[in-house]
């Protein structure tokens, strides 16, 4: 037994014991991307995140897991399904997506956003006003819900949507919770 390895381990698994939080959240730190204002698509003075393989199950049970973990912290009107092949975004609600199979290639913030490649156990929690669209997808299963069970609206980017959806969206009030890691961590402390 290779001891030097032994002492690293198990400190490793003593660190994890007494400081859980500190290690989940090392572990969940996500990707944030910043939109800016096209003139179709407002985006959000707020990032998306994106949590990369946040969660493990799959398929129904990734499904399962991940409409209850999102319902523990307060975002529901849950759906399953996919995301449109077209630019839209939503100025009633924010959203959150965990895709639990499959994949996808998204582009996110509209025209002049960016293209994403997401995969089975991401999640990703887009701000109100932010843009997205399927670029193409392989076997790809969403669940979509939002803060308080929030209706949505869906809006294109199209001449007339504004200046009542950027009212709406500068109306919505930051979530109680993040969608994954609940009322302390992720976008409580990222979205202020």
């Amino acid at each position: 037994m290779n001891r030097k390895k032994f002492i690293t381990a198990s400190g490793l698994v003593a660190m994890a014991f007494f400081f859980p939080s500190q290690i989940r959240a090392m572990q969940k730190t996500p990707k944030k991307l910043l939109f800016k204002d096209d003139g179709q698509i407002p985006n959000s003075k707020f990032p998306l995140l994106i949590y990369k393989n946040a969660f493990e199950e799959r398929n129904s049970a990734g499904a399962e897991w991940i409409e209850s973990r999102f319902l523990k912290n307060g975002w529901s009107n849950s759906w399953r399904n996919g995301i449109y092949s077209f630019h839209h975004y939503h100025s009633t609600s924010h959203e959150v997506l965990g895709v639990y199979s499959g994949k996808a290639l998204v582009h996110l913030g509209g025209e002049d956003g960016e293209k994403v490649q997401i995969d089975a156990g991401d999640v990703i929690i887009i701000p109100a006003g932010v843009g997205h669209k399927n670029l193409k997808s392989e076997n790809l299963g969403i669940v979509g819900a939002y803060p308080e069970g929030r209706s949505w609206d869906l809006l294109k980017g199209e001449p007339g949507e504004r200046p009542e959806a950027d009212k709406n969206i500068a109306a919505l009030p930051i979530p109680k919770a993040d969608p994954l890691l609940g009322e302390t961590e992720g976008l409580i402390q990222l979205w202020v």
